[in-house]
């Protein structure tokens, strides 16, 4: 035991400058990722903040953002590991390797990174803008690296997956100033019809949201089974839509009800047959 002290106490003392570079350059290493990070968040942050006084969209300032926050990171490990003694040129093959093994096996998540970019370039929807994406309604929180983030009225998150809101279908309820409200009103077959279209017209027009240009149209559209059906489709401000759209329901059966008009509903008529 004493002569393995004693070898181990001569081995200390003739490394003690190697173990004092290595002790010295793992210290860096770690100063060099903790600050790194910091670096990270803080070039990130600030580039966001920046982007934003510019008056650029959400969507872009956060993708961006994750872009180069993620970037600096990597460039902070590969430094690291560099300081320590891994050779880098050699580490960076490795994971250029290991990246393409990754990609074959991941290429739904570079589906997404590819998706999200075009996301960013041809910009079809903001963020606050309220869309229709992968069968999914809501307004736009962000555009993430892999993902589009959406609140629901109701106030849910949900994560769609890039590849699938760019693959898909995609309706923008806000990019355009205007819509139109598209309503079915149906009368009794008794009712008067030219009668029915001027109250029908005249609540429309009162309307302090409904646009004056377009004119709003309101035309029969149909002779159903039990109902005569107008269409009622008045133009209105796009923040407006829904306010108009209950409103307008209420107005209209008020408006038909003190005119004497009917408005069907479905009805059973049950006939007894007495037997003998």
């Amino acid at each position: 035991m004493d002569e393995i002290i004693k070898e181990s106490g001569s081995w200390l003392q003739n490394n003690q400058g190697l173990l004092i570079e290595y002790g010295v350059n793992i210290a860096a290493a770690v100063l060099i990722l903790f600050f790194g990070f910091i670096a990270a968040k803080m070039v990130a942050g600030g580039l966001a903040k920046v982007m934003g006084s510019k008056g650029l969209d959400k969507t872009i300032v956060d993708f961006v953002a994750g872009l180069v926050r993620y970037g600096i990171i990597a460039f902070v490990i590969v430094a690291a590991l560099g300081r320590v003694g891994v050779q880098t040129a050699s580490f960076v093959a490795i994971i250029g390797a290991a990246g393409l093994a990754i990609g074959l096996a991941l290429q739904g998540s570079l589906s997404n990174f590819a998706s999200g970019v075009l996301l960013i370039l041809f910009r079809p929807f903001k963020a606050g803008d309220y869309v229709e994406i992968a069968g999914t309604a809501g307004s736009v929180d962000s555009i993430q690296i892999f993902s589009t983030v959406l609140t629901t009225p109701d106030n849910k998150v949900v994560v769609v997956p890039n590849s699938a809101v760019f693959g898909g279908n995609i309706v923008n309820y806000s990019r355009l100033p205007t819509r139109r409200v598209d309503m079915v009103i149906g009368v009794s077959y008794k009712a008067d019809l030219k009668q029915t279209q001027d109250v029908l017209r005249r609540i429309v027009t009162a309307h302090e949201k409904v646009l004056k240009d377009p004119a709003p149209t309101i035309e029969v559209v149909a002779l159903a089974d039990s109902s005569v059906n107008f269409v009622v489709r008045p133009w209105v401000k796009t923040p407006d839509y829904w306010a108009v759209y209950f409103d307008l329901n209420k107005q209209i059966k008020i408006g038909l009800d003190e005119a004497g008009i009917e408005i069907p509903f479905p009805q059973m008529d049950v006939h007894l047959n007495k037997v003998a």
